[in-house]
């Protein structure tokens, strides 16, 4: 999969988004299965250097956008990438999630208004996600040796090949003259979105952090093991990060 420069803002947004797990027990599963330490740590101070003058500034800006403009384009994006977790709950044999999100998409693709709103989360139908790395892990395919790339953040084996399957999934991808195009604009208003909503958080992390890279090594880590557990481990409560893992 060859990555635009366009793509930035998402794929810094996936890096910021391995810190949405606890902030404690930083050590432990970060010491393990990083072959290439010194490659990854290298692309994580070029990544952090791009987020400090690119996306931290296009996301403050974001924020001067009126708030019910931003709800509705983050709830109309949602709808749109459903078809994404239902797919997964699917998968996964989780049929009463894949009910709700099925009964999600209808009632906010009419009631809704095409998914301006959201009056399913009001009828007690709230919204989760899911995406092919959870369906692997599900089915007990190793998370595989941690990489960290330029641009794109953590992308170790299964949930780097999940992130291309869930693509095929996204109809956000077919909009536009290209497929292209379609990732474009689906990732760039998520990432956006995401990183404005979570500009505070994840700023006191890395201040409290002696060393942020191993930091979102083991968070990202942590956070992708309580997100194939649907939230059933021990670990501590995560972080509201905002939609971080919705693009």
């Amino acid at each position: 999969m060859m990555i635009k420069p366009i793509f930035l803002p998402v794929f810094l947004l996936l890096t910021l988004g391995a810190c949405a797990g606890s902030q404690t027990n930083t050590t432990g599963l970060a010491s393990d299965n990083d072959p290439y330490e010194g490659f990854n740590r290298q692309m994580f101070a070029f990544n952090m250097s791009l987020d400090r003058n690119v996306l931290k500034p296009v996301a403050r800006g974001y924020l001067s956008v009126p708030v019910p403009v931003r709800n509705s384009v983050r709830n109309l994006r949602n709808n749109l990438i459903s078809p994404v977790t239902l797919s997964n709950d699917a998968l996964q044999g989780s049929w009463s999630r894949a009910g709700i999100t099925a009964s999600r998409l209808v009632i906010n693709s009419t009631i809704g208004i095409l998914g301006l709103f959201d009056p399913a989360t009001a009828l007690g139908l709230p919204r989760h996600t899911e995406d092919f790395g959870q369906t692997l892990g599900v089915y007990g395919v190793s998370e595989g040796m941690y990489i960290y790339l330029p641009l794109l953040g953590p992308a170790p084996p299964r949930d780097m090949g999940g992130l291309i399957i869930d693509t095929a999934f996204n109809p956000i991808t077919y909009m536009g003259d290209n497929r292209l195009e379609g990732s474009v604009l689906s990732f760039s208003v998520g990432g956006v979105d995401a990183r404005a909503n979570s500009l505070g958080v994840i700023d006191e992390i890395e201040r409290s952090s002696v060393d942020f890279y191993a930091s979102v090594r083991s968070l990202y880590r942590q956070n992708r093991k309580s997100e194939i557990a649907n939230g059933d481990t021990d670990l501590d409560d995560l972080p509201d990060l905002g939609d971080l893992d919705e693009f």
